[in-house]
């Protein structure tokens, strides 16, 4: 049976017009797929909201995450009075969405009352969660309003994850499991699941949440478990952009890209995907597409096997923050690799995966990519952990420590083509660049913050004149 799996972001279901395009794409392609589901994020702007709510509560700032609570129901119940739904489906609708918020009331107030002990982690990833239980709600409600089966599903009850709490890993012979048992029986029977993206549960039923952008690696996961034959990712541009187009207006779509260059474009920094949600899709060879919710009739981004066999190209430039270390001394990196790898997982609840190094005989450089999904104060907390940390190294003193940026190219063949490599060095002449890496169909190099604006755009302008 052919199955389709489309997730909806913020900006899709945070507004009237949105859920109107959702509505449209919905009544469209239930009719030419057998199965479909959709997996929605929060509102966008909730989950940082929801984040800092859980924060206030641990201070035990009761006036501060109440006004958080009281915030997300009017706009919330103010989405809702514009939809074009029923008594009955409004009225169980508001409801549902006060319970939610009461309930999540209840959990920060436990968090208040105890903020001099420990915080339970899986409370807090509680708290975060709600933002995309209310979603699915408001989804449901407007496909059940225009005669379509939709139910709002917990991925509680579909996604089992490690107890890594913030950025849990899925469980998947588990998690098929499950989804055998509870969502292929209402598949059969023509029922649309609204299934909540960025959470999950470990085995023991505690909740857990997948890291920013993580509703992209729920549909990810179960297009996995469910053999889906294709995952679209709906967003609020035409695809996958040959870079930011907020920061170069030049930026244009790309067509079709390879599991190993979205993978890599996701890692350094392109938000529109999560950067773990390429590994399964791969695996099984599920082919993605990025797609603008608001231009249905566009293609969009595919990303599948077949592109890289594509000819040699510079696809897409992209950027991401780093924190760099340099010593006037040579030999081993291990020590401090470590030393970051312990503060980034306390400040962030992930490891370094990722370490860029030049040394000589009396000069050692090392910088270490700051993921996304840390959250957007991560290289401020990790700086100041490193600060308390760093004088328990034998050479702590001789470290200096500073923000860095992470200018990384994605083409085809770009680690056989040298003259690709030699296009890129040359339109970055004047610029310092503290250190580079090479893989397969990528080149990172480090440079100064004040650099990367400048750089970024040198290399696009080659992406777009040779690519």
């Amino acid at each position: 049976m052919d199955t389709l799996i489309m997730k909806f972001g913020g900006t899709s279901v945070g507004m009237t017009t949105g859920l109107t395009q959702l509505l449209s794409i919905v009544i469209y392609e239930v009719e030419r797929w057998d199965r479909l589901l959709l997996v929605v994020s929060a509102l966008e702007g909730v989950t940082d909201a929801l984040i800092e709510a859980a924060h206030l509560a641990q201070l035990a700032n009761r006036r501060g995450y109440r006004r958080i609570v009281t915030t997300l129901r009017t706009r919330h119940l103010a989405l809702i009075e514009n939809l074009p739904l029923g008594t009955v489906e409004r009225s169980a609708l508001q409801a549902d969405i006060d319970r939610l918020l009461f309930d999540m009331l209840d959990l920060c107030q436990s968090l208040a009352d105890h903020h001099d002990q420990q915080a339970k982690p899986e409370a807090i990833d509680a708290i975060i969660g709600v933002g995309e239980r209310l979603a699915a709600r408001i989804v449901a409600a407007l496909l059940r309003q225009n005669n379509l089966r939709g139910v709002a599903i917990d991925a509680t009850d579909l996604i089992i994850t490690d107890n890594v709490y913030g950025n849990a890993t899925p469980n998947l012979e588990l998690t098929r499991e499950r989804i055998t048992t509870h969502l292929t029986p209402m598949l059969e029977r023509k029922i649309i699941p609204v299934i909540t993206g960025f959470i999950g549960s470990t085995v023991a039923g505690k909740p857990t949440t997948l890291g920013r952008g993580g509703s992209d690696y729920t549909a990810s996961v179960l297009g996995v478990c469910i053999d889906a034959d294709e995952v679209w990712i709906w967003t609020d541009v035409d695809g996958i952009m040959t870079t930011d187009p907020r920061e170069v207006s030049t930026a244009t779509v790309i067509p079709t890209l390879s599991y190993e260059e979205v993978a890599e474009l996701a890692y350094f920094g392109a938000r529109i995907l999560h950067a773990r949600m390429i590994g399964p899709l791969r695996e099984r060879q599920i082919p993605l597409r990025v797609r603008n919710v608001f231009k249905p009739q566009a293609t969009g981004t595919l990303v599948n096997e077949q592109a890289e066999n594509s000819k040699p190209a510079l696809k897409a430039v992209t950027s991401i923050q780093g924190l760099g270390l340099m010593a006037p001394r040579g030999g081993p990196l291990h020590p401090i690799a470590a030393l970051v790898d312990e503060a980034l997982f306390k400040v962030s609840g992930t490891h370094t995966e990722v370490m860029i190094s030049s040394q000589s005989s009396s000069h050692s450089f090392v910088c270490f990519v700051i993921s996304t999904s840390a959250g957007h104060d991560a290289l401020h907390n990790i700086q100041v952990e490193l600060e308390e940390r760093l004088p328990t190294l034998p050479d702590g003193d001789q470290w200096t420590m500073f923000p860095a940026t992470i200018i990384t190219v994605i083409g085809t063949q770009v680690d056989s083509l040298h003259r690709l490599l030699a296009s890129i060095l040359t339109a970055l002449d004047g610029i310092r660049i503290l250190g580079m890496a090479q893989g397969r169909c990528s080149l990172s190099l480090v440079v100064e913050p004040r650099s990367s604006e400048r750089a970024i755009r040198q290399i696009h302008d080659l992406v777009i004149n040779n690519g």
